[in-house]
Order: structure tokens, then C-alpha cells, then sequence
């Protein structure tokens, strides 16, 4: 089995072409992703408020990042619905499950980033 071209980059041209695709990855989820779009409304507002909330600086490292594990997770889950469908658009048992998983993974994500912000929310009230 060959591997890719890509593969044989170093140094500062390997990092800079990932940087490339890791950028047209997030334009490319930006553009075709309705649900990804909606998270980066959700980390547009709550990033902004994690920064203003008077907490310390280990709940905000928390806030900020329960909201992009979110994004990451979405991401994935992108991912694996692109190539599910890339193999076949019909119907399939595992294509299902593999889409329901990702679902799965987005939905606790956002459980997570809800219970993360409610926990920190209420005990710095107290």
C-alpha cells in the first residue's frame, strides 16, 4: 500500500500545510455544516461571556473548553458522516449506526458544556 505524498513534508513546510487543511477543514464545515455553524454562534457568545464572568482561572480554562470540545466533537462527527456518505448514499444498518454514534458524541458533548457552565455558574454565586 503507498502512502500519501503529503506524508513526506517536514519542518516548517509540514506545519504550515497543516495549518493549511486544518483551516479549509473548519471553512469547509463552516460552509456545509448547518450544526457546526450554529456551535460557532454558541462559542461566538459563550467564549466571550466565559472571559467576562467574574471566575477563576481554572472554571473559565473549563468553560472555554467544554464549548469547543463541542466544536471538536462536531467536527468528527462531520467527518465521519462525509465519509460514510462518500462510501454509499443507501441505506445501511452500519451507515446508521456509525451516523447515530456521532450524534451520540455531539449530544454529550453538549450535555457536558451545559453541565460544566451550570456547576461553575451556580457554585460562583455561593
Amino acid at each position: 500500500m503507498r502512502e500519501s505524498h503529503f506524508k513526506g513534508k517536514t519542518g516548517v513546510r509540514r506545519l504550515w500545510n497543516a495549518l493549511r487543511y486544518s483551516l479549509q477543514g473548519m471553512a469547509s464545515a463552516f460552509r456545509h455544516e448547518d450544526a457546526f455553524r450554529q456551535e460557532c454562534l454558541l462559542a461566538a457568545l459563550l467564549i466571550p461571556a466565559a472571559l467576562l464572568i467574574p471566575v477563576g482561572g481554572t472554571e473559565r480554562a473549563l468553560m472555554i473548553a467544554s464549548v469547543l470540545l463541542v466544536l471538536i466533537v462536531e467536527l468528527l462527527n462531520s467527518a465521519v458522516e462525509a465519509a460514510v456518505d462518500r462510501i454509499s448514499l443507501e441505506n445501511h444498518v452500519l451507515a446508521k449506526r456509525a451516523k447515530d454514534i456521532g450524534s451520540a458524541a455531539v449530544f454529550l458533548s453538549l450535555i457536558n458544556a451545559a453541565a460544566v457552565w451550570l456547576l461553575i455558574l451556580l457554585d460562583s454565586r455561593v
